[in-house]
């Protein structure tokens, strides 16, 4: 579960978000009656299926790339580090990597790489 709001957390907030306008708007005096429920209801229900399927690839995507870092294949990773050049790192299990939980960790870069942003070369 505590992996579930390390990733969903920001799009959690940006529902909660969007549901306070949601009920702002439907509650103004010129909406219908029961336009609050509805609303709600509709909002809330689209907002849960985003959620839940963007959270349902990105643990897919990470499980396939913890299944190819253990095969050796070369892992893309981003870099946050320099944004002007090398904005990728490619990790391979026989260049010194190691998966640390969901971190990618080496002895030759200062911070580890989360999983959930690399994908299969």
């Amino acid at each position: 579960m505590k992996n579930f709001f390390f990733l969903e957390g920001a799009y959690l907030i940006l529902g909660a978000i969007v549901l306070l306008i949601t009920l702002f708007v439907t509650s103004r005096p010129f909406m219908a009656k029961g336009a609050v429920k509805k609303g709600l209801m509709w909002v809330s229900l689209v907002i849960a299926i985003m959620i839940g399927a963007h959270y349902s690839m990105t643990v897919s995507r990470m499980t396939e790339v913890k299944k190819a870092f253990e095969k050796d294949m070369p892992i893309i990773c981003e870099s946050r580090m320099q944004r002007k050049v090398a904005q990728i790192v490619i990790i391979q299990k026989s260049k010194d990597w190691s998966l640390e939980g969901d971190n990618f960790v080496s002895p030759n870069y200062s911070r580890p790489f989360f999983s959930a942003r690399c994908v299969v070369k």
